[in-house]
């Protein structure tokens, strides 16, 4: 009983009018090692406000600076409602509860690129609603929503069909997690069907998990996909100088050939795996998150000619 009233005095103290804003810049340098060219990129530019404007109930909006195309992309922007402990209902646009890979925010990557699986294979943020319910005195959580099939720039649209996302998570002793989900798209004319399983541990220093996720495409349209990704990341406490943590990590990620379902169009992957080792220097005070991070990646068994090298690339994240 004291735990409760502990917790509901933080989120009390939280209750604002007067958001809270904080913010993502990933900056980098790339190295093309077969052709020797080189860039510098800002991968990500985020802002974004939220807060808690009354003990259950709390908001969130996420935009992008699109160095592409020199536009601001809304991300995210959903509102929700804890019912009871433990079961909260949002609704809005946001990402599909599906994967973990997906799931895994600039500021939080292991890696200075995403995964296969979390850039092609299921990368979708859809406006719809989900219901998350943790179920009491159990390490179970369940979440499960609906959502509009198409693109997030058409999602506006009536339609006569639906995409829709499962997911349950099992918190396990000693540091295990498991997780699987289910996902239903249908963003023009082709349906497609994905499932997912993730295992992770995570101990004193290090972190491992492994992923794989298979796609099904609705009436034999193409030939079923498969993705995969395992990595491990061994971290230390230090003091050398500003940083306060050492990382290095080692990832193994592929997918088989693979069509990538957008509004308009359905873009064809070659199959590919690669190999990442990397190192990252990481100072965390507070809010404020900054990593310096150098990887190289190795690239096999690519069909697709010269459109992929092996390359280094080095990056400054600071997330506050």
């Amino acid at each position: 009983m004291f735990c409760l009233a502990t917790a509901s005095a933080a989120v009390a103290a939280d209750i604002s009018y007067v958001p809270q804003v904080h913010g993502t810049v990933r900056a980098r340098w790339e190295l093309d090692t077969r052709h020797s060219d080189s860039r510098f990129w800002v991968r990500n530019a985020r802002l974004s406000i939220g807060g808690y404007v009354a003990p259950s109930i709390d908001y969130f909006v996420q935009a992008e600076f699109d160095s592409n195309n020199d536009h601001l992309m809304l991300l995210d922007a959903y509102g929700r409602f804890r019912i009871v402990k433990g079961l909260t209902v949002q609704g809005g646009q946001f990402r599909m509860p599906f994967g973990v890979e997906s799931f895994r925010a600039p500021n939080n990557y292991f890696f200075a690129n995403r995964s296969f699986m979390g850039k092609q294979m299921m990368n979708y943020r859809a406006l719809g609603a989900k219901v998350v319910y943790s179920i009491p005195k159990t390490p179970l959580t369940l979440e499960a929503g609906a959502f509009n099939p198409v693109s997030l720039h058409k999602g506006a649209q009536y339609t006569h069909t639906m995409a829709f996302a499962g997911k349950a998570t099992v918190k396990l002793p000693e540091g295990w997690n498991l997780s699987g989900g289910f996902a239903s798209i249908k963003p023009d004319v082709t349906r497609s069907n994905l499932a997912d399983v993730c295992i992770e541990w995570n101990g004193k220093h290090v972190y491992l998990a492994a992923e794989y996720m298979y796609q099904h495409y609705v009436h034999d349209r193409y030939k079923d996909a498969h993705s995969y990704v395992a990595f491990a990341d061994w971290h230390k406490n230090v003091k050398w100088g500003v940083f306060n943590r050492w990382s290095i990590q080692g990832r193994f990620d592929g997918m088989t050939d693979q069509y990538q379902l957008t509004t308009g169009s359905e873009k064809f992957n070659f199959k590919r795996n690669r190999a990442t080792i990397g190192s990252t220097l990481t100072y965390t005070y507070k809010a404020l998150h900054a990593d310096v991070r150098l990887n190289y990646e190795k690239y096999f068994d690519w069909k697709g000619g010269d459109a992929v090298s092996d390359c280094f690339v080095t990056e400054i994240v600071v997330r506050f």
